[in-house]
């Protein structure tokens, strides 16, 4: 067991490289991509991996920097793990300008079905469940869901008048 620790150790340390920026450096943010949200304009494998760049501020500790970000991301804290950030090397083509992003005050956020695109039935081993492909507000039609009958009539009576 030890040999084997020991053999991943090195393969683990092999790939690990130190990361450290100084104060005024300037980096790219990672962006999290996350299934069905727009970002900076563009959805799935063409979203920004990175956006930016924006300057190091101050260093927290070895792996912790605060940035400088700029007004639209006021609202997201700016104290970022290293593994987050990647240097920033000088070119014109690398800018990727965030658009403005408009959240509420209070930040709940509810999904608002349009309307319903189709119907079927899905047949399982002692009974058959009816489904209903809901059509979402602010959402591509790629995103439609399937959503059981009765739990469609419940709760968005609405779109069966």
């Amino acid at each position: 067991m030890k040999a084997v620790q020991s053999c991943q150790k090195s393969y683990a340390d092999r790939r690990r490289r130190p990361l450290e920026f100084q104060v005024g450096d300037q980096v790219f943010l990672r962006v999290s991509p996350t299934k069905g949200v727009v970002r900076f304009g563009k959805a799935g494998k063409l979203s920004p991996r990175y956006i930016g760049s924006y300057p190091v501020i101050q260093r927290i500790r070895e792996v912790a920097y605060r940035l400088e970000l700029p007004v639209e991301l006021r609202r997201v804290h700016a104290v970022f793990h290293v593994s987050q950030l990647r240097k920033y090397i000088s070119d014109p083509s690398h800018m990727i300008e965030p658009d403005p992003i408009q959240l509420q005050e209070d930040l709940p956020y509810e999904e608002q079905p349009v309307q319903i695109l189709d119907r079927r039935e899905k047949h399982l081993c002692r009974k058959t469940v009816p489904l209903e492909k809901v059509f979402w507000a602010n959402h591509e039609m790629f995103e439609a869901t399937w959503k059981p009958d009765q739990e469609t009539r419940d709760k968005y009576p609405h779109l069966f008048l």
